[in-house]
């Protein structure tokens, strides 16, 4: 006989993990399913994001920036090295090492709180509102039956048409983060997230890259006068970065890829690179469910169809994370799975979507959290903004890195904070302090008053709040 689930989860990445501990937390009996496979053919939980996505990324970035550093800035410290040199073999392991502790993480997660799991790919076989049998292919095919089920099954790297990863010449994120050694030449279509973190990576490494963006602005989706800094600072550091430009023809040879393509004038280029990294986007990963089997409704991107709740068409089925609408972000999964295991024990989850933070993890970092000053122009909304460099920061001198900004947007009558924007050193850890204001209404006054640390980076942002109503105090 089948086994029978309270809730039966299909994808174990950030939104399908955390959606099972916390249904089983509720005291509801609950499976996951996923099928991630480590080279070993084990279990490897934790989706894209833990396996060759935000994890492995944020691992290469670290250890690249120390090289970088040993390199460059050691010396201003007073620190000599001589002979460095490069195990690229050792910082790939590094990778995977980090990769296996979440991996192994989630797993002993699973087990302490009650959650069975299963290793394989689900599919809908046939169910209706009182349950939803689940076919799960892995290396022995068994079926088991839910009464509700979530869908976090993610999304995969789109490809360009005509050129196909091939994960050794033409690369996707995966490939991306797996180059046995470092290129000379590096080409990077996409100025996105990816893009631009993996271009970094090989960079600092010593490759030299070319990023190709067909967008006529840089980071469109960033505050404008932020995206402008941050393009003038890694252009400094030697990113080669082309926007306008129109991609034609791609060509894999035996040892490199051609990329044709018109510059932002019209004029055609050519380019010869060892490798190309393609991040154009992301689509939902729909494949292998066999929705039909039961009338699942997908839009016209092939997303699957959910209100603000995450509610599918089908009664009980619920879907969230990069297979549904919003950003496609780990954090914003995590909180939709906490969500829909609340609302299916008939509490009130909550996801606010103005407050769902941005992050690059390039250096200088850029972080993001609610609207940008061109969205407020656009809007009508009449604001005030304040900003303040790291330059004038103290800590920031002493950590040697002085680039970039931190910017407050506020409304001009009410001084409710409407957005905060950073580029610089630790972004991604200071824009917490504004989701954590914006979440509870406050205003850039009740930044300006809080204390804040002395020497610390969050000076900064105290700084910034007191620079909308004109009284920074130290720039």
């Amino acid at each position: 006989m089948a086994k029978s689930f309270d809730v039966v989860v299909i994808g174990g990445g950030p939104g399908g993990y955390i959606a099972a501990i916390r249904a089983a937390q509720l005291g509801f009996s609950t499976a996951c399913i996923d099928e991630w496979k480590n080279d070993k053919g084990g279990p490897a939980l934790g989706g894209t994001c833990t396996n060759v996505g935000c994890i492995p990324s944020k691992a290469l970035l670290q250890s690249s920036e120390h090289y970088e550093h040993a390199g460059h800035a050691f010396a201003d410290h007073g620190i000599e090295i001589k002979g460095l040199g490069l195990n690229l073999g050792q910082m790939l392991s590094r990778k995977d090492t980090v990769v296996k502790q979440n991996n192994d993480g989630i797993q002993y997660l699973f087990k302490k709180n009650k959650v069975t799991f299963f290793h394989g790919r689900g599919a809908f076989v046939r169910g209706d509102a009182n349950g939803y049998e689940i076919k799960v292919a892995g290396a022995a095919e068994e079926t088991i039956t839910g009464k509700h089920i979530v869908l976090a099954t993610g999304s995969n790297a789109r490809e360009l048409p005509g050129a196909p990863f091939d994960e050794k010449l033409i690369l996707s994120n995966t490939g991306a983060l797996a180059i046995g050694e470092v290129p000379e030449r590096l080409g990077v279509i996409g100025a996105g997230v990816i893009g631009l973190e993996m271009g970094s990576v090989w960079r600092r490494l010593g490759a030299k890259v070319t990023v190709l963006e067909a967008l006529p602005a840089f980071l469109g989706a960033v505050d404008e006068q932020i995206a402008k800094e941050a393009h003038k600072l890694m252009t400094k550091q030697g990113l080669a970065i082309q926007l306008g430009v129109k991609i034609g023809a791609i060509t894999a040879g035996k040892n490199d890829v051609t990329v044709e393509y018109a510059d932002s004038t019209g004029a055609a280029q050519k380019a010869v690179f060892d490798k190309l990294i393609v991040s154009i986007g992301r689509l939902p990963n729909t494949n292998g469910l066999q929705s039909d089997q039961v009338g699942l409704k997908l839009d016209e991107r092939g997303f699957i169809a959910v209100d603000a709740e995450c509610r599918t068409n089908l009664p009980n089925v619920w879907a969230i994370g990069d297979v549904v609408r919003g950003p496609m972000l780990a954090h914003k999964a995590e909180e939709e799975g906490v969500a829909v295991a609340e609302r299916i024990a008939g509490q009130h989850g909550h996801v606010n979507f103005n407050t769902i933070p941005w992050v690059i993890y390039t250096s200088p970092e850029i972080a993001w959290v609610g609207k940008t000053e061109q969205q407020l122009k656009a809007e009508g909304v009449a604001y005030k903004a304040g900003t303040f460099p790291f330059l004038a920061n103290g800590r920031a001198r002493a950590l040697g890195d002085t680039s970039g900004m931190v910017k407050f947007l506020a409304d001009a009558k009410s001084d409710e904070i409407l957005g905060v924007h950073i580029v610089g050193p630790m972004a991604s850890e200071l824009i917490s302090e504004a989701v954590v204001a914006m979440e509870f209404r406050a205003s850039s006054e009740d930044i300006a008053r809080i204390c804040h640390a002395h020497p610390s980076l969050s000076e900064a942002t105290k700084e910034a709040a007191l620079a909308v109503d004109k009284r920074s105090l130290n720039f």
